[in-house]
């Protein structure tokens, strides 16, 4: 699908050459230099995806995620200057979707953009599942991308949700953080941490669990992975 992107950067050369790439896709683009400005202008834009750079001067791109997460659910590719661990776990937790440290290839770029874009709108029925999964008090509506538990709406980011809905799917199966990680990234990623997936669990499990502490939903399988509980 085309879509509208937004792309939040500061360096002239990078963000002409990521909106020269992007373009060249079929997507439509619009390039803010600073937070203030992504945050302004978040709904005219009403941006599909987000690439947000991190130092930004000004509001930094974390502070811009936390407060676009307020008004938007659309998928955020963080660029980050360093491959520093606390700046990518801090991402996740505050709802990103994805990085990329700079120096990165436009190509690998493009290619993480299209994979979520397809993640986050592309069909979603499922022939095994059927398009809602009803788990105890836990409802995934597939089709709208929707979560609710006892009624009430659960935000989730689109990582969080293709996780969720693999291992809601089928209960009692455990699976690795390495499988995990394949199947909410169906491109060629450059840099596969399996770290990430234990941010991305204990999100979902703040989000959606009664008492994260001792959770009713995903269970951790000490020395292998997780796995949604058996109904």
């Amino acid at each position: 699908m085309a879509g509208n992107i937004m792309v939040v950067e500061d360096e002239p050369a990078v963000a002409r050459g990521v909106q020269v790439a992007l373009e060249r896709e079929g997507y439509s683009v619009v390039v803010m230099p600073t937070g203030e400005d992504a945050l302004t202008n978040l709904r005219d834009a009403a941006p599909d995806l987000i690439v947000l750079d991190v130092r930004l001067p000004g509001i930094d791109g974390f502070e811009v995620c936390r407060r676009l997460r307020r008004e938007s659910r659309a998928p955020v590719i963080f660029l980050t200057a360093r491959a520093d661990e606390v700046d990518k776990v801090v991402g996740l937790e505050i709802g990103a979707d994805d990085y990329l440290v700079k120096p990165f290839s436009v190509r690998e770029l493009v290619s993480r953009v299209k994979a979520l874009l397809r993640r986050a709108y592309g069909e979603l029925a499922d022939t095994e599942t059927g398009r809602t999964l009803r788990r105890g008090d836990l409802v995934i509506d597939l089709e709208r991308r929707r979560v609710t538990r006892e009624g009430e709406r659960i935000t989730l980011t689109t990582t969080e949700f293709d996780l969720l809905r693999h291992m809601a799917a089928k209960p009692g199966r455990v699976y690795t953080r390495n499988q995990l990680l394949e199947l909410v990234r169906d491109y060629d990623a450059l840099d596969q941490d399996e770290r990430t997936i234990n941010v991305h669990i204990s999100h979902i499990r703040d989000k959606i669990e009664p008492d994260p502490a001792q959770p009713r939903y995903i269970r951790t399988v000490r020395g292998v992975g997780y796995a949604f509980a058996e109904d």
